[in-house]
């Protein structure tokens, strides 16, 4: 079945990014996909020590290029039948929901700390 994936667009997950692209091979095990849009930012940090700021290796992950060429599973490629919107305006949107999303995390966490303050007042401390 992967062979006949070969020259299709395909959606893909590649190390925690998601990204529309051409495949272009098979192995019959993999898909070497060539990337044509970004989807989903990869996630920095150390995905073992999710949200740790303070992980031994806190890994920055950039999103695979335009026409960079990818191994993922066969079973991580989903046929994909849109439209494929530009790479530098995937890139840009993708980076963006990425930073917009970290900037929720860490409003959501000043705000547990102002309320934990509050709470420890409570508990008399």
């Amino acid at each position: 079945m992967e062979k006949d994936l070969i020259g299709s667009i395909v959606k893909v997950t590649h190390k925690t990014g998601q990204y529309i692209g051409e495949t272009v091979e098979s192995d019959g095990r993999r898909l070497l996909v060539k990337v044509l849009a970004v989807l989903v930012h990869p996630t920095q940090g150390d995905l073992h020590h999710p949200y740790d700021p303070d992980a031994v290796m806190f890994h920055e992950r950039k999103a695979s290029a335009y026409t960079e060429k990818v191994w993922v599973p066969v079973q991580a490629a989903e046929v994909y039948n849109g439209a494929i919107p530009p790479y530098k305006e995937t890139l840009q949107t993708a980076l963006s929901a990425e930073m917009e999303k970290m900037d929720r995390l860490k409003r959501w966490a000043e705000r547990c700390l102002v309320q934990l303050a509050e709470i420890k007042k409570d508990y008399g401390n």
